[in-house]
Formats: C-alpha cells, sequence, structure tokens
C-alpha cells in the first residue's frame, strides 16, 4: 500500500507549457498596451503567483515603476493593478490553448499514479476563466485530473495554504503529508510547504530555466546542468523537499520514497 494518497500538480511549466512560455509574453504585452517596457525577467520573476498578485509585484519593481510614474505622474496604485489585469487575462485567454501540449512524459507519470489508485489534483495561477481554454486541450491528449483549483476560485492564492486545503476536501485526501505537491515555481512550492505537503520541484520544464524541449536539445550537459543547479536553489530555497528535472521523473523518485 502507498505511502501518498495524492499527488497535486501546477499547471504552466509543469503538466504543460514546457518552459512556461504562454504567461511571459501576455505580460510583456499586456504592460506593453500602457507604454510600460517589460522584460521577459521581469515578467517570469514573480511566476506562479495567482496573476493579480503577479502583475502587483512587477509594478513594485523599481524600473517599472519608475516608468509608471513618467507616464503618469503617479506611483502605480492597486487601481492600476487592476486596469493591467483586465488586459491580460483576455489576452492569456487568446494564446494560452496555443501553450497547453503536455510535458514529455507526463502521460506515462499519470498513468503511474493511476496504477497506483492515487488521487490527481491540481492548483495553479491561472484564473477559471483562462483555464477553461487548457482543460479540453489537456483532455484530448489524455490528461484529465480529479479536480481543479484557480486562482480566483478562493479568497487568497499561493504562497499561502487554501488552494491545497481545498484539494484535500476535493480529493478526500488526508493528512497533508500523504499529498504530494508538485510544481516549477517558488510560490507553488510554498503552497505545498504552507499546507504541510510533502513538495517537489521541477528544474528543467518550469520557470526557472525557461527553455523549449529544442532549446535544451541544443544544450550540453554542462549548460544544462548550470540552468538545472539554478532552478534547484530557487526551488530548494522556497521549501522544496526533493528537486527533479520534469514530472517524468516522478515515478522514480516516489518508488525510492516508498523503498525508504
Amino acid at each position: 500500500m502507498s505511502k501518498f494518497k495524492a499527488v497535486v500538480f501546477d499547471w504552466a511549466g509543469t503538466m504543460i507549457d514546457f518552459g512556461s512560455f504562454a504567461p511571459m509574453g501576455v505580460f510583456v504585452k499586456a504592460f506593453e498596451t500602457f507604454g510600460i517596457r517589460a522584460s521577459i525577467e521581469q515578467a517570469r520573476g514573480p511566476m506562479g503567483k495567482p496573476k493579480w498578485d503577479h502583475i502587483r509585484d512587477m509594478m513594485d519593481d523599481p524600473e517599472i515603476r519608475q516608468q509608471w510614474i513618467e507616464k503618469t505622474g503617479n506611483a502605480p496604485t492597486d487601481a492600476d493593478v487592476d486596469r493591467v489585469y483586465k488586459v491580460f487575462v483576455p489576452m492569456n485567454e487568446e494564446v494560452v490553448a496555443d501553450f497547453a501540449d503536455l510535458v514529455p512524459g507526463a502521460i506515462d507519470t499519470i498513468a503511474y499514479l493511476r496504477g497506483k489508485n492515487l488521487k490527481i489534483g491540481s492548483t495553479t495561477g491561472y484564473t477559471r476563466s483562462i483555464m477553461e481554454r487548457v482543460l479540453p486541450k489537456a483532455a484530448a491528449q489524455g490528461y484529465a485530473p480529479d479536480n481543479l483549483v484557480c486562482a480566483d476560485d478562493l479568497p487568497e492564492g499561493r504562497p499561502g495554504p487554501l488552494g491545497m486545503y481545498k484539494c484535500f476536501v476535493d480529493l478526500v485526501a488526508y493528512p497533508p503529508s500523504a499529498v504530494i505537491k508538485v510544481d516549477d515555481t517558488a510560490p507553488g512550492i510554498a503552497e505545498g510547504v504552507a499546507a504541510g505537503c510533502l513538495t517537489v520541484g521541477l528544474a528543467l520544464s518550469g520557470n526557472h530555466a525557461g527553455k523549449t524541449p529544442e532549446e535544451l536539445s541544443t544544450l550540453n550537459e554542462a549548460e544544462i546542468d548550470i540552468l538545472r543547479q539554478k532552478a534547484t536553489a530557487a526551488l530548494k530555497t522556497a521549501g522544496a523537499d526533493y528537486v527533479i528535472d520534469t514530472v517524468a521523473d516522478l515515478p522514480e523518485l516516489m518508488e525510492q520514497l516508498e523503498a525508504a
């Protein structure tokens, strides 16, 4: 009998959208509509948080904040965050399905978990309206988790634990130590830590590496390891118990954990 009852996955950079490209590009474009230049690095920085909070963090970046002041004469307020958010959400809705391909090996990992009769949950920094575009694409590829908790479903999102608490209820899976949270971002790992779960970070498929599989294939092992170590450090700092390259490596890790 397994030590675990459920595994809860993030979406972009974890199960779909290798490299986490859909949200990154839209953040840049959303700020462009207000005459603000945001870099890819600035857009990736808060990744994993609910998107309103993500925009708030970007607004607080000193360079972006100064641009906003120069454009408007005022420091960015929460009302300004609302304005950018209202542009961001429909833009992301339009493109997200184009980035909904499953990460290589994800289906094999799901089959492994189903074979062990484990529940499969999911949380995301995306809104429900964005995820409505993703779910059919994922299902067509064979991925349909047992639940979904979106950023706007609850009063508070990541890095707090409420999304995971909802998963415990939806999946009837407890205690927290019997649930594994898998994520490519620091806020997503922190969500699992806050809820008392075992946490597994993903170094190469997600936001920290920010590469497609094709881009990774052009790098030598030393170059890949630099990306791996950078991501691992960030995820460990967030509280990750373990860090693997992608979800394809999860069954091997779980076998080790079961045997320990």
